[in-house]
């Protein structure tokens, strides 16, 4: 017997439906949990679904399904409700034999069959130009969790990090570094406002000094500056006085190139190593993982940037304009066409941005999944645009948005700027509240919603704080158990009928929703609903615990409920696991 209840629900309708309207056979029968206990456990709208082909009315037509549903005895009552739906309520023993599963299968209740399909997630994929923060938290816990949940509902899943090891951001990560380092050595200019401001910074060019001593410092600040245009006054935030700061910095870092010459390279290659396992090493220890770091510099290397931007070529979607390559975005519904070639010869961002998912699709992924920042939300239209005019289907990829969370420190907003260097890094709030309180309070909202991270409350240990209660629900279950010093075994065996009471019916009743959840998680990028379900069952367990005793002197009833209690602690470990938290034995 399954035990979900819906599967058997499901066979007996079917049969009812092919005695009632035998030529609409193939409707798809709905079933779902009613929000009021009272409705019963499931209820369908079959006879709503059936009504207008049938032209009948729809409660008459849910008494003909009910008179011809086949007897059961794992359905304690049927009857018609409201405009036509059918409620079902279950015996007790329909809702009890999912403990027997859960037990039987262990961590693998609720999995999902294999469904042959390939999915890629990429995500985090911040550029290595300085230490993640906490907003690069919330990408990294929402696209750790959404693999894990969509590999146990059955998805072949392939975690990837896409590395913007070329371009721009990190010639001025180059500069920066250089320029700190020089200044070990007395040689110093007025460090760019626009270049990267951090400690880190700093630290880089110490070790650079510490391990190749004046090697890169033969230059002088007149050298660095020649031709280099004037800095406005710091007070000025108009667009030309950024226009002027940016071409200030293009110069130093052209000069950088040209006074280092050979040596460029290696500057270069140090800063995006140190930053990128940095990076690394953070998430590791964040419990997120990736299967693939994808390299952006790899796609100039290999020549594919200049394969995509020929293609879209050939197919009439570029154009010159002022020296430029520009691609026909605009057909595609974005705002305005994108330049991919500059009249320097320089490919955009954007160009390599088409041909890193042109590899995406060469790759063979069934389906590909980018979890961006939500300020990308209109980079979208002209992604898509590009896959189309390659003559691939757009519809294989789609884009999850993650809000930045915000953290409030005494009451003040927290500043995110990699570049000035006043950020709150992700190491520094997972030693301040743990990585099991950033992992769940990550996911804590659905990824597109805003999420202000309360430190205060992160750190507590009361019922208020979401982890605390969750885990405490799996250390009390631990603690019980531990008392009891009985064999897993001998609840194999336990008598489920004795499970009788309202709230152990009602945590029955929440076990057996498990496997549709973690299907509904899958499919709508939706951790957060792990995480819900999760308190909901701590909830149900801590009033079920609260309100009965478990090591009665009953053998039969205790064990029994032991069974209950330890399929409780299975699904919490299992749930808890995907969501990238710990389920400590004792609190």
């Amino acid at each position: 017997m399954s035990a979900d209840p819906k599967v058997l629900l499901t066979d007996l309708l079917q049969t009812a439906l092919k005695s009632v309207a035998p030529d609409l056979a193939a409707t798809p029968i709905l079933l779902e949990r009613p929000k009021q206990a009272s409705h019963g456990d499931f209820a369908t709208n079959l006879a709503l679904q059936l009504a207008k082909p049938l032209k009948r009315n729809p409660r008459e037509l849910a008494g003909l399904l009910l008179a011809e549903l086949p007897p059961s005895k794992l359905v304690a009552r049927a009857e018609v409700a409201g405009a036509g739906f059918i409620n079902f309520t279950l015996a007790s023993d329909a809702k009890t034999a999912v403990v027997r599963e859960v037990l039987a299968r262990g961590a693998d209740f609720g999995r999902g069959a294999g469904k042959g399909i390939k999915v890629q997630v990429e995500f985090v994929s911040a550029n290595p130009t300085g230490p993640l923060h906490v907003g690069h938290g919330r990408g990294a816990a929402y696209g750790a969790s959404l693999s894990d949940v969509l590999a146990f509902a059955g998805y072949e899943v392939s975690r990837e990090y896409y590395v913007n090891d070329a371009g721009r951001q990190m010639d001025i990560l180059a500069l920066s570094t250089w320029l700190r380092y020089l200044a070990f050595f007395g040689i110093e200019i007025p460090f760019p406002p626009n270049a990267y401001q951090g400690d880190y910074v700093v630290d880089m060019g110490r070790e650079m000094r510490d391990a190749h001593q004046d090697r890169f410092a033969k230059v002088t600040a007149m050298q660095i500056l020649a031709g280099t245009p004037g800095l406005p006054p710091s007070d000025r935030k108009d667009d030309e006085a950024k226009q002027q700061r940016e071409e200030h910095l293009d110069a130093l870092i052209a000069n950088a190139k040209k006074l280092l010459g050979e040596d460029y390279p290696w500057v270069h290659g140090f800063a995006l190593n140190e930053q990128l396992g940095d990076g690394r090493e953070d998430l590791q220890e964040f419990g997120v993982r990736f299967d693939k770091w994808f390299s952006e510099q790899s796609l100039f290397d290999t020549g594919l940037v200049e394969r995509a931007v020929t293609q879209l070529e050939k197919a009439g979607y570029i154009y010159l304009q002022d020296g430029a390559k520009w691609f026909r975005s605009t057909a595609f519904g974005d705002e305005k066409d994108r330049v991919v070639q500059r009249e320097n010869g320089l490919f955009t961002y954007f160009a390599s941005d088409i041909a890193y998912h042109l590899n995406k699709y060469e790759r063979g992924f069934d389906r590909m999944i980018d979890i961006w920042g939500a300020d990308h939300h209109g980079y979208i239209p002209r992604v898509k645009g590009a896959i189309a005019a390659l003559g691939l289907d757009p519809a294989r990829l789609d884009v999850a948005l993650v809000q930045f969370a915000v953290l409030y420190r005494d009451g003040q907003k927290t500043s995110m700027s990699t570049r000035s260097g006043e950020f709150v890094t992700l190491r520094e709030l997972r030693r301040e509240v743990g990585n099991d309180a950033c992992r769940f309070f990550y996911v804590l909202r659905k990824s597109d919603q805003h999420l202000d991270f309360d430190l205060d409350l992160a750190k507590s240990q009361s019922n208020e704080n979401p982890v605390y209660y969750v885990q405490y629900a799996h250390a009390r279950v631990c603690s019980v158990l531990d008392q009891w010093g009985g064999e897993a075994a001998e609840l194999a065996g336990a008598d489920l009928g004795l499970l009788q009471n309202e709230r152990e019916l009602a945590l029955c009743a929440r076990l057996a929703s498990f496997a549709e959840l973690v299907q509904d998680a899958a499919a709508g990028y939706a951790p957060h609903q792990i995480a819900f379900y999760l308190k909901d069952l701590a909830a149900d367990f801590h009033s079920w615990y609260n309100a009965e005793r478990m090591l009665v002197e009953d053998e039969a009833l205790k064990l029994a409920r032991l069974a209950l209690a330890a399929a409780v602690r299975q699904v919490l470990v299992t749930g808890l696991k995907m969501l990238g938290v710990s389920a400590p034995e004792s609190m």
